[in-house]
């Protein structure tokens, strides 16, 4: 199983070398901003490194959203970063799930990923795999609570997206991490990539601050059992400062 972590996107490789990290995960451009990714400086190593990596897309994209001025940038996002991930090897994007404002209706989010994914679809597909997320908070969220995700599966799991399962989103949602693979994987078919994360906040908060495995409110142990559960790539997005000692903590669980 790989295991590894959200780093800096200037020098992924040496980030990978310091914390030791397999896997390796990044943004391409400024995680608050529209723009075009421009082509990675480090795109031939990184594809001749042996090390995997994936990309995770600009937090302001919101497929769902029934503005014209938010969603349809979002689509050009997605299917941009999508392109600059195959160039740099990445298994896959991350794509938050989005959302629509409190007076609009959830449904009108759904349809807008099924439309979207569709027209992909039949334009030639992406350029890599959409990897949807599970986010923490937001009442009208796409894929929060596991009811909503199930809604959200029905309309686009049949054009083949992937599914990454942030623990820290789902203990905020108050989704237990007990089963949470098999409740998950009972909607979506599939966990192609773990995002690792220990929460600083309540059960069931909303609240999205990560850290670090063996800090935070979920017990580390539990942590451990979702990776082994999951038997995907595993990334951590946890403080950098303690990156290593989060890779080296699950590693040691999971070669026990």
């Amino acid at each position: 199983m790989l295991i590894g972590a959200h780093v800096r996107d200037d020098d992924p490789l040496a980030a990978a070398k310091e914390s030791g990290a397999e896997i390796v995960q990044f943004f391409l451009a400024d995680p608050q901003g529209w723009k075009k990714p421009k082509p990675h400086p480090e795109a031939a190593a990184l594809v001749g490194s042996g090390i995997t990596t994936v990309v995770h897309s600009p937090y302001v994209v919101n497929v769902a959203s029934p503005n014209n001025r938010i969603r349809i940038p979002s689509r050009k996002l997605v299917v941009q970063h999508a392109e600059g991930a195959k160039e740099v090897g990445a298994i896959g994007l991350v794509v938050h799930g989005g959302h629509v404002t409190r007076d609009e209706d959830p449904a009108v989010g759904v349809d807008n990923w099924r439309k979207f994914v569709e027209r992909q679809e039949a334009e030639g597909g992406f350029a890599v795999p959409v990897f949807i997320e599970n986010t923490a908070g937001g009442d009208n969220a796409m894929a929060r609570r596991f009811d909503a995700l199930a809604r959200l599966w029905d309309a686009v799991g049949e054009f083949g997206v992937g599914f990454c399962l942030d623990t820290c989103h789902a203990f905020a949602a108050g989704e237990d991490l007990v089963d949470v693979v098999d409740r998950a994987k009972a909607i979506t078919g599939r966990i192609d990539l773990v995002h690792l994360n220990n929460s600083r906040d309540e059960f069931g908060s909303a609240r999205d601050r990560h850290a670090n495995v063996d800090s935070g409110t979920i017990d580390p142990e539990q942590l451990a059992a979702v990776c082994a559960a999951a038997q995907a790539p595993v990334v951590v997005e946890t403080p950098a400062e303690g990156q290593a000692a989060d890779i080296a903590y699950l590693r040691g669980k999971l070669e026990a």
